[in-house]
């Protein structure tokens, strides 16, 4: 543990449990593969480079706890929401070590809140401190950040009875400088945490941040969605579980329909589920203001000058 002093005032500042607040993730590492996509243990390193190859990422695992997974990265997301609160609030010297109960990030990111979870929670801070990330990402050029998604955590123990009193959780600075700086943030459905895939969480938040709001939705290739997920699937793999996917159309927002791409090889294509509802309303809103204009200008013709 760091010797940081106890009278540290970001040190001791307790994130009250969040409740029905916009949850927020990073930009950064909803469309790129930060981490594993299933729950047991992951070794072999994710080794990312974009088309371009102007940006590139690598996660390695520490093989006592293996590599940070979509579900631990949940944690990161109540944090990030946590400190949006906070700086919408006015808060102007957001903490890097947020202290907060078990007990309340369990029920945050809608997590069992018995032993189990308590358990599996110890293991998700352990996975999220030990994982190795290197990325171009915010990198000076020609060089590479290097970090954990988090710096430290630990418990608080009461002196006396000895019982488990508060949570701690340094953030890495990566981390933090994401969540802190202006437009870094997306705001994401509060269904995310029910999906149970993770190929389903992963696709989610590639479409969250590709996209959007876009009225024609988003066109992208089964090899490389597949690279951007991170999955170690062989393609006919991937593409039967994108099928699957597509079959049930259960992510939150965001329907999926498999197609062809241009050059004839499968893709997907990513359609927000209001994007009809809301071409509509737009069509309606502009034949008001023409069936408006038209009416001025047949008063304005009809007064006398």
């Amino acid at each position: 543990m760091s010797g940081r002093r106890k009278d540290d005032p970001q040190f001791d500042f307790f994130i009250p449990m969040v409740h029905d607040i916009p949850l927020k993730d990073q930009r950064e590492t909803m469309e790129r593969p930060f981490f594993s996509l299933q729950k047991r243990k992951r070794l072999k390193p994710i080794d990312y480079r974009s088309p371009d190859g102007e940006v590139w990422v690598k996660v390695e695992a520490v093989p006592a706890y293996g590599m940070a997974t979509i579900w631990d990265a949940d944690i990161l997301i109540w944090a990030a929401s946590a400190l949006n609160r906070l700086k919408q609030q006015g808060v102007n010297d957001l903490p890097r070590t947020l202290r907060t109960t078990a007990y309340d990030l369990l029920r945050a990111i809608k997590r069992d809140t018995g032993g189990k979870g308590y358990q599996e929670l110890r293991a998700a801070l352990d996975r999220l401190a030990s994982t190795t990330i290197f990325t171009s990402l915010r990198a000076k050029r020609g060089r590479d950040r290097r970090f954990s998604w988090i710096d430290e955590w630990d418990i608080e123990v009461d002196p006396i009875t000895e019982q488990p009193r508060a949570l701690r959780i340094t953030l890495s600075n990566w981390i933090y400088e994401g969540v802190t700086q202006e437009k870094q943030l997306l705001t994401m459905h509060p269904d995310y945490f029910n999906l149970t895939g993770g190929l389903e969480r992963a696709l989610y938040r590639i479409a969250r941040k590709h996209a959007g709001d876009q009225k024609n939705g988003w066109l992208c290739r089964f090899s490389v969605l597949k690279d951007k997920t991170g999955s170690d699937s062989e393609p006919k793999e991937f593409a039967r579980m994108m099928r699957k996917i597509a079959d049930r159309d259960e992510l939150p927002e965001y329907s999926i329909k498999i197609v062809k791409a241009a050059d004839g090889t499968p893709a997907a294509h990513f359609l927000r589920r209001d994007a009809g509802e809301r071409t509509f309303a737009s069509e309606a809103l502009l034949e008001f203001d023409q069936v408006y204009s038209d009416r001025m200008a047949r008063l304005q013709r009809d007064l006398p000058l």
